[in-house]
């Protein structure tokens, strides 16, 4: 509900760069829930705050693990997936078919 500003705060310049680096190398990477997560923001907001996103997770995470004294557990490439519920996202893929003007059967595979 609420609209902040786009700027991020000034914070430590090492950190910022450290977190930087770390965010372009995890974006590169294929398997991880960090690399899903840079996918996801750069196609709606861009390469670069996505990158920025990306770097303040990772600051997030790294946050939880000092202070929750645990180990790091990667949620995986498919954690977006996972989370939809399958019989919701059907619904809405059958209905945008339908307004586009296509008749809709569905069966189930075996």
């Amino acid at each position: 509900g609420k609209h902040y500003s786009g700027r991020t705060r000034r914070g430590d310049t090492w950190l910022r760069g450290a977190l930087g680096e770390a965010a372009s190398s995890a974006s590169r990477s294929k398997t991880t829930y960090l690399s899903a997560h840079y996918r996801r923001i750069a196609t709606r907001r861009g390469s670069k705050r996505a990158l920025v996103a990306v770097s303040h997770t990772m600051l997030v995470i790294a946050w939880h693990l000092l202070h929750d004294q645990t180990t790091y557990r990667d949620l995986g490439p498919d954690y977006y997936q996972r989370r939809q519920d399958p019989e919701r996202q059907t619904r809405k893929l059958v209905h945008q078919l339908q307004q586009l003007g296509h008749q809709v059967t569905l069966t189930a595979s075996p």
